[in-house]
């Protein structure tokens, strides 16, 4: 078994200077901690693996090919592999678990 808990993530992240940190990878998936503040514009490019995003905290949109939606803590979003996808209009830091399926190259 592996447990992990947010506030140590979280911690690990910041003392890497990172918006992104990978704890898990396994065979067929990875898991990472994603952060944007309130603000932020989000860098990221399209992904060569599925994506399950996960709110932990905070509030905004994002956007995924065509369609944008609100997400809020408890929000579950799916990315396919090579879909545009940006988190914008974050009005309160975001704090985002992300699967990928393969693990991320």
């Amino acid at each position: 078994m592996k447990s992990f808990r947010l506030d140590e993530l979280e911690a690990e992240r910041l003392a890497n200077d990172g918006a992104y940190l990978q704890f898990l990878r396994e065979r067929n998936m990875s898991v990472g901690l994603y952060a944007l503040d309130a603000g932020q514009s989000d860098p990221q490019q399209p992904h060569r693996q599925d994506e399950v995003y996960f709110v932990v905290s905070g509030r905004g949109s994002i956007t995924v090919g065509e369609e944008t939606t609100t997400v809020a803590r408890g929000s579950v979003v799916y990315v396919p592999a090579g879909e545009v996808h940006k988190f914008h209009h974050i009005t309160e830091d975001l704090r985002v678990l992300v699967v990928f399926s393969p693990p991320e190259a």
